[in-house]
């Protein structure tokens, strides 16, 4: 009898014995073998996904097209214009300087593609390796960079933007192969290296050779454009003049450079052996149209843009904006001339230790709306990169005084009793440190004593006492009054909270140390009545011919009554004929102003006055680079009262010039 012999049940249910298009979980394997996949299966797999990928890269290569070039490519300047609506400088338009292929000397060309793509006359334009490595940092949550041509990097330069992203890698991948075929090496070195950016604002290897070595590329040397060629994987990373963790990595960079070249047959060993030192770049400076005080106004306007619009720094170098400033043309001409005229005048730092290390800052506000209208900075603004009218850390001295006169003729004083007394510019301290308000006739603004007091022994009113720059009664006024009070009052003419000095006992003598533009702020709230404005540059600014919205002056602010601004006023009206008459004999009539006195340890000397015009501040000190303030006794030699005078008549000088100080109404105290 035939026996018939079946599959067990369970092996039927597993369709053992029943033929499968795929083999998987494999058959007639056991274990571990039966979810091992087969060669046929594996390859079959692959084959697909390779297919499929291949089908979508050919969907996506016809779809992608060459588009136009970007913006970036073609980076435009932005201008600057003074306050009458004529340009004052073209910043951008030098950091970009397409050359031809023909001027870059082959040993740059050869540094650059040793440096960044070996292979790239051979290539296809693209790698593979890079857009598999862009896929697996984006799974990783990393950046997409790393691995591409220099094809690919013109493309991401001159096509497309800067994000970092797979599909922007993917577009990148099908425009680089596009534009192989289109154009030659050649071309696309070409547009690569001029496109590039290598820091320092340049945009370009002819912008990046002016810009670390103050030549043309045509003259750059092969270490030279070894150098250059570590920048092209980030200037702020390996420019030495950002710090000695920068120059570190430039020097190894550039040394590996010229060995790559030596690998690849670009340069013989010999000549390798010809550069050992590292082509040290020039210091950093800016372009020689911000020369003079132009550099320091172009700082001035576009901090106070990134300030009020959001716009940042890499908004802004991407160019096209057009920037109306407040700046006079005449009156920052005349401010430089004057301050460098003086001071010719009266120093000698070459034969007197005295006169050296000399700064001086100075600034101008309107009145009534807080406009800068001038400023000097310095000697020159790439020479001497801190703006002295902006700077902090400058005791103000006497110019401090008339905050706190102000604050008390606001809000009085408060006597041991607890009682508040009122305060008024004929108010004086007796022997027994009691401040009295005697109502005595007043003669020509000074105050007349009866024939009875005569023998009595006269102590000098407030307003004597700015006159003469007494230190006493007004340390006591100070206290009197209250130190918060007082810093309020500055902080609420102009000054910024932040200069601030300790409140201590000298601290109403001027500890503080706010910058020229403030100082000068806070007097125009004095000659405008009490009216404070924040001081500001720009009036407005264009991109593509439409207004940036966010340039809004904040309304004026009343900070003190007005009688009590026409009071420090007429105050300091006699204080500036004190001044005039020994310091500043050319000034004219019609200011308030206040100067520095002549104390030992002086280390700045200030010269502040107003009309109803214009309000200008003027400091000098002694800064040796990285070292504190020198005393300025000497200074001037010794007829200069330790270089007190030289404020003053800058001012005086100045104020001349552009009619500051003409004659305004005398403002009463009543």
């Amino acid at each position: 009898m035939r026996e018939v012999i079946t599959a067990p049940r369970s092996r039927r249910r597993q369709g053992i014995g029943r033929p499968r298009r795929i083999d998987y979980p494999r058959s007639g394997r056991g274990g571990v073998r039966r979810w091992v996949p087969s060669w046929r299966l594996s390859l079959g797999v692959f084959l697909s996904l390779a297919g499929g990928l291949l089908g979508l890269f050919a969907g996506v290569y016809v779809y992608v097209d060459v588009p136009s070039e970007n913006a970036a490519a073609s980076q435009q300047a932005n201008v600057y214009y003074w306050a009458d609506g004529s340009p004052m400088v073209t910043v951008g338009s030098v950091n970009r300087q397409n050359v031809p292929l023909a001027t870059v000397p082959v040993p740059v060309r050869n540094a650059a593609i040793a440096a960044e793509n070996a292979g790239f006359y051979t290539d296809s334009g693209v790698s593979l390796t890079g857009l598999a490595r862009a896929a697996v940092n984006m799974a990783r949550g990393q950046e997409t960079q790393g691995g591409s041509t220099i094809t690919q990097q013109y493309v991401k330069n001159t096509y497309l933007s800067q994000e970092q992203t797979l599909s922007r890698k993917a577009q990148e991948f099908c425009i680089a192969l596009k534009l192989d075929s289109r154009k030659s090496k050649d071309e696309i070195l070409q547009g690569y290296l001029n496109t590039s950016w290598f820091g320092r604002g340049a945009y370009g290897i002819q912008a990046a050779a002016r810009a670390y070595y103050g030549v043309g590329v045509a003259e750059v040397n092969p270490s030279q454009g070894a150098f250059l060629a570590t920048l092209l994987k980030g200037g702020n990373a390996y420019d030495p003049a950002l710090g000695e963790g920068n120059r570190r990595r430039a020097v190894e960079r550039w040394s590996w450079i010229l060995d790559r070249e030596v690998e690849l047959g670009m340069l013989s060993p010999q000549e390798r052996a010809g550069y050992t030192s590292f082509p040290e770049p020039r210091k950093q400076s800016l372009d020689n149209s911000l020369s003079g005080q132009t550099g320091y106004l172009v700082d001035l306007a576009k901090r106070y843009v990134k300030k009020q619009t959001g716009l940042t720094d890499a908004d802004l170098d991407r160019g096209g904006y057009r920037v109306h400033t407040t700046f006079d043309k005449s009156a920052v001409r005349e401010l430089e001339r004057s301050v460098e005229g003086i001071l010719a005048s009266g120093l000698d730092p070459e034969s007197r230790a005295e006169d050296r290390f000399v700064e001086v800052g100075a600034a101008s506000v309107r009145p009534g709306d807080g406009a800068i209208v001038a400023v000097y900075g310095g000697e020159d603004a790439t020479r001497h990169f801190t703006n002295n009218a902006d700077t902090a850390g400058v005791p103000a001295g006497a110019v401090f005084k008339p905050f706190v006169l102000a604050t008390a003729l606001q809000h009085g004083v408060r006597g041991g009793d607890g009682a508040v007394r009122s305060v008024s510019t004929e108010s004086f301290y007796d022997a027994a440190g009691r401040l009295s308000s005697r109502l005595l006739p007043v003669d020509g603004g000074r105050q007349t004593l009866p024939a009875p007091l005569a023998a009595i022994e006269r102590f000098p009113t407030l307003r004597e006492a700015m006159a003469s720059s007494a230190d006493t009664p007004f340390r006591q006024l100070g206290s009197d009054t209250g130190l918060k009070r007082v810093e309020d009052m500055a902080v609420g003419a102009g000054m910024l909270r932040s200069s601030m000095a300790p409140r201590n006992s000298e601290f109403a003598l001027g500890t503080s140390s706010p910058s020229a533009i403030r100082v000068a702020n806070s007097y125009a709230t004095f000659a405008g009545g009490g009216l404070r404005y924040e001081p500001y540059s720009v009036t407005k600014v264009l991109h593509g011919g439409a207004p940036v919205e966010g340039l809004q002056q904040p309304p004026a602010r009343r900070v003190m009554d007005a009688v009590v601004a026409l009071d420090v006023t007429s105050v300091l009206r006699d204080s500036a004929r004190t001044t005039a008459a020994s310091s500043a004999p050319n000034a004219l009539g019609g200011f308030a102003a206040v100067s520095t006195g002549g104390e030992e340890t002086q280390r700045a000397a200030w010269f502040a006055g107003y009309t109803d015009r214009l309000s200008t501040a003027v400091t000098m000190f002694r800064s040796p680079p990285g070292k504190p303030l020198l005393p300025l006794e000497g200074t001037g030699g010794e007829d200069s009262e330790r270089g007190s005078v030289f404020p003053a008549r800058i001012w005086s000088d100045y104020s001349a010039k552009t009619g500051a100080s003409s004659s305004v109404p005398a403002p009463s105290s009543g």
